[in-house]
């Protein structure tokens, strides 16, 4: 009885953990996408550890009463279906891997042909141990006694755990954020697995695997189903937000094309739109000519191909278009944008009416008499402007003006119907290369649109090729006062700008020489300071922050040398200390934060070869112990845990109360 409650306990805690899963999720893999293709396969795992359980409930039930001779045939089938199931948890539990991996090719095939292999191979032999009793058998008590084959089979499954567990060890390494705490949660699930195993093998009259299932499901509830669940819900709130402030945000799938709708608008609801869809784009298209003014059909359908979508997005942040859209059978103008997500796993589509904005930019224009005139510009911009562009907010024309250095007066140089177009075609050819995305993001209409809303102008310095040479180039946006056009001015900037720079250098310089420490060259107490709050900031904003280490060292005997030898013997010590950390640590920085005290900041290599670094140290330092000559230095590290270190004082405490610890060992050598 007491072996059945452990398992009975697992299979209800499993059905109260991952009810939501099953109802929502199912079994079929045909109908679902990628991503619910992961939890399809989750589901089928956790359906081959209930039935596990159900058959380690029972067999424990009827075990206890093995003497009735009635109930051996069932306690003896049910151990094969035990087995069975055992293996088939293995199974599943290594295609939902693969499928959340996304490792759907040659080499996940490769792994879950082996395995079908391994099932074939245990159910032959379970078929076959009815005779030849190669798994398990029972004696004349009906005690259960497992045989050689049992434990072949157990540390194969280990072995395999263990395979696995190395590989998304490897993947974790190459994994940051929340995605890296789920691949350990899911790497540590096949180490609890592949260990309760073992434990199972030891005692095979306890319910360890069945333990080991349920810690591991809950492992996965705890660290992935939670967290992915409370993501979904912080990314479906920003877009209800925001859709507070358009008619509607579409979230598409970039790979299957289904999409979620959110909108508040009333006006877009008599559109009769749906909240989800199959394919976003055939809906789309197939919408049209019911929503859309006859006029603009066309047009409108021209951008719901998926292809020239993605195209029109190719080196840009975001893409923009409108059109006429009937509300109420009137003809209404809408803006389009679409851009990617930061993972390029979706298309966000936005829809806005801005119908009234452009009603409102017509009875202004149509209110207000244009004042602007040629003299105007010439006289407000042509000191200070080599080029200046005359941009019609509406429709996009412009006029460009360029210097007349020697009367200081403006001449027509050139006139376009799309500045926007035609600026980004002229980028390719004349902005240098580094400068040229900010410079097509500067000169994106609605970003311009955007930033004019709340300020009087808006800057951006770039580098043009001029003769083959990058110049400093600064451009300028304002609005003019009748808000009809934009008044774009480019003026040429590389002397003050390289002058900055040489300024910022030579200050940069003398802030480094602030920062090192006079006597031995190293970085000193200030830049440790420096570092401490730039690591500290990271670790309090929840940053997954590199792999470090701290290395506080301590020099023995310098009082003594300066009492007995003088100060300047001192000096040279401290000096000789400073060294030899550089020359064994020569990756990291060295920071001398008092008199005799130094701390060395781990990081990339020398964190991967830290153990061994420090070993080299101490071997040197016990070997100037014993000589009597020689810099003796007593050392201390300690690494950083993110799952435990909150501030870098404790690291650097662990690191200095080890330090004392050798320095006391060293303290004991030089007396013996």
């Amino acid at each position: 009885m007491l072996y059945a409650i452990a398992p009975a306990a697992m299979l209800i805690l499993n059905l109260i953990l991952n009810w939501k899963l099953f109802t929502n999720y199912g079994f079929s893999s045909r109908k679902s996408n990628k991503k619910n293709l992961v939890q399809v396969r989750y589901n089928w795992f956790l359906l081959t550890a209930c039935c596990y359980f159900i058959i380690d409930m029972t067999w424990g039930l009827l075990y206890e009463h093995k003497e009735v001779e009635a109930l051996f045939p069932f306690i003896y089938y049910l151990t094969v279906f035990y087995f069975l199931f055992m293996i088939l948890t293995m199974l599943t539990w290594t295609r939902y891997m693969i499928a959340y991996l996304n490792k759907n090719g040659r080499s996940g095939k490769f792994i879950v042909q082996i395995l079908w292999a391994l099932v074939l191979f245990g159910l032959i032999c379970l078929i076959l141990n009815r005779k030849y009793h190669f798994m398990f058998t029972y004696n004349e008590a009906h005690e259960y006694v497992g045989e050689i084959g049992r434990n072949i089979v157990f540390l194969t499954q280990i072995v395999f755990y263990a395979l696995i567990t190395v590989y998304m060890l490897y993947v974790t390494q190459h994994s940051i954020g929340q995605q890296k705490t789920r691949y350990k949660a899911v790497a540590a699930t096949s180490v609890i697995l592949g260990t309760f195993l073992f434990f199972q093998i030891i005692n095979a009259i306890y319910p360890f695997y069945a333990v080991g299932l349920m810690i591991g499901i809950n492992l996965i509830h705890s660290f992935l189903q939670s967290s992915e669940i409370k993501e979904k819900k912080v990314r479906d709130y920003i877009a209800s937000a925001m859709a507070e402030d358009y008619e509607a945000i579409f979230y598409i799938d970039a790979e299957s094309n289904e999409y979620l709708t959110f909108s508040k608008s009333p006006k877009y609801m008599t559109l009769d739109a749906v909240s989800t869809g199959k394919d976003f784009f055939k809906e789309a298209l197939d919408s049209i000519e019911d929503c859309v003014y006859p006029d603009d059909w066309d047009y409108a359908k021209s951008f719901y191909n998926k292809e020239e979508m993605l195209k029109n997005l190719e080196g840009k942040k975001s893409f923009s278009f409108k059109y006429r859209v009937l509300i109420d059978n009137e003809p209404r103008f809408f803006l389009f944008t679409l851009m990617r997500d930061k993972n390029s796993q979706y298309i966000i589509f936005y829809e806005k009416d801005i119908e009234d904005e452009l009603q409102a930019e017509k009875k202004q224009k149509e209110n207000q008499k244009q004042t602007v005139t040629f003299s105007q510009i010439a006289e407000s911009l042509a000191s200070v402007y080599d080029v200046i562009y005359y941009v019609d907010v509406k429709d996009d024309s412009y006029i460009c003006y360029q210097t007349n250095d020697t009367y200081g007066k403006l001449e027509i140089q050139a006139s376009g119907e799309n500045f926007y177009k035609e600026s980004y075609d002229n980028i390719q050819k004349i902005i240098y290369e580094q400068d040229r995305e900010q410079l097509i993001e500067f000169l994106n209409k609605d970003n311009i649109i955007s930033k004019m809303e709340t300020r009087k102008d808006y800057t951006i310095n770039y580098r043009m090729i001029i003769s083959g040479n990058p110049q400093y180039t600064r451009m300028t946006v304002r609005k003019s006062s009748s808000g009809s056009h934009f008044i774009i001015g480019v003026e040429n900037v590389d002397d003050e700008i390289k002058k900055e720079e040489k300024y910022f250098n030579e200050l940069k310089t003398e802030r480094e020489l602030a920062r090192h420490d006079e006597l031995t060259g190293v970085k000193n107490k200030t830049a440790y300071k420096e570092l401490e709050i730039s690591v500290q900031r990271n670790i309090d904003n929840g940053i997954d922050y590199l792999s470090f280490a701290l290395v506080v060292c301590d020099t023995n005997n310098l009082k003594l040398i300066n009492d007995t030898q003088g100060h300047a013997s001192g000096d040279e010590y401290i000096r000789n200390s400073s060294h030899l950390l550089c020359n064994i640590f020569v990756h990291s920085p060295v920071f001398r934060v008092g008199g005799d005290e130094f701390v060395v900041f781990l990081h990339g290599n020398d964190y991967s070869a830290r153990n061994e670094l420090m070993e080299k140290l101490r071997a040197q330092v016990l070997k100037n112990t014993k000589s009597k000559n020689g810099v003796i230095l007593a050392s201390g590290m300690a690494e950083y845990n993110p799952q435990k270190d909150h501030t870098v004082l404790e690291i650097f405490e662990r690191a200095d109360k080890e330090m004392y610890s050798n320095k006391r060992q060293l303290k004991s050598i030089s007396l013996s």
